[in-house]
């Protein structure tokens, strides 16, 4: 977290690095992230071959960072739930399956939107 002393470009340079690690800890210990990533690495290429124009490039290009957004976020959740304790709780339940759902959910956006995008082109 950054200091709370810290203002302009020392605490954008502060926030860079603790999002820097956020994304090096959802590499090191997700599996789910790294899948998706590929995945995007995949996807995001592509989206911008694919697409038509400004427009459906970035039609195509959203939905994939979208799943990365959200991965993270369920990750976030994930690690909270199992650090306040190792006894199961239907709340603590309740709180992965809906990041869970929260994943899946951005999945079908993607496959979505990119058929409505691809679909009538006969790209499919």
């Amino acid at each position: 977290m950054a200091k709370p002393g810290r203002t302009g470009l020392a605490r954008i340079v502060a926030a860079t690095g603790y999002s820097l690690k956020g994304l090096r800890a959802a590499l090191r210990h997700e599996a789910a992230f790294r899948q998706e990533l590929v995945l995007a690495l995949v996807l995001l290429p592509l989206a911008l071959w694919l697409g038509e124009d400004g427009v459906q490039r970035a039609l195509l290009a959203a939905p994939v960072l979208l799943v990365l957004v959200v991965e993270l976020i369920n990750s976030a959740i994930e690690a909270v739930v199992d650090r306040l304790g190792d006894e199961w709780h239907e709340l603590a339940g309740r709180a992965k399956d809906l990041g869970s759902a929260a994943v899946f959910v951005s999945l079908l956006l993607l496959v979505l939107v990119w058929g409505l995008v691809l679909w009538p082109r006969g790209d499919l």
